[in-house]
């Protein structure tokens, strides 16, 4: 799909505040109501937009506190990576999993309420999965810049 700069600037709008009435957003845009309908609706048919989400401070759920790993695992075949998946996506505490190219296998992002809940997810969870080579993780001290 190729986007001209209305539909970038809808995006971007979106992206910004995704609870915009139709009608704000298309004064942003320069667009009447009707057409910048279309195009968004346009823009999630093609899935360029593929959804919207209330974002919530994970401080006000008890889990203000983050912690980066980075994990290797040591199998090789596709069903182990598969339930290693599964399985740590189910995990409540992931917010972020990710597949890497090369080292390290994978990147998750946790939030736990403070240091034990972060020992009792590294050491009760993440370590005794099969599989698992070995975990690094960062606690965070300040988040400078985080979108979606």
């Amino acid at each position: 799909m190729v986007l001209d700069s209305t539909d970038r600037e809808i995006l971007f709008h979106l992206n910004e505040d995704g609870r915009l009435t139709n009608v704000e957003l298309a004064k942003r845009v320069g667009l009447t109501p009707p057409p910048c309908l279309r195009r968004v609706r346009r823009l999630e048919e093609a899935g360029v937009i593929t959804g919207y989400r209330a974002l919530v401070d994970p401080a006000a759920l008890g889990r203000g506190l983050e912690v980066l790993i980075d994990v290797e695992i040591y199998a090789n075949d596709r069903k182990s990576f598969e339930d290693f998946e599964t399985t740590v996506a189910s995990y409540e505490e992931v917010i972020e999993f990710r597949r890497m190219y090369g080292r390290p296998d994978y990147f998750i992002r946790a939030a736990v309420a403070d240091h034990a809940a972060c020992e009792a997810f590294l050491t009760g969870k993440l370590s005794g999965l099969p599989g698992v080579l070995r975990f690094t993780s960062h606690l965070t001290m300040k988040t400078i810049k985080s979108v979606g």
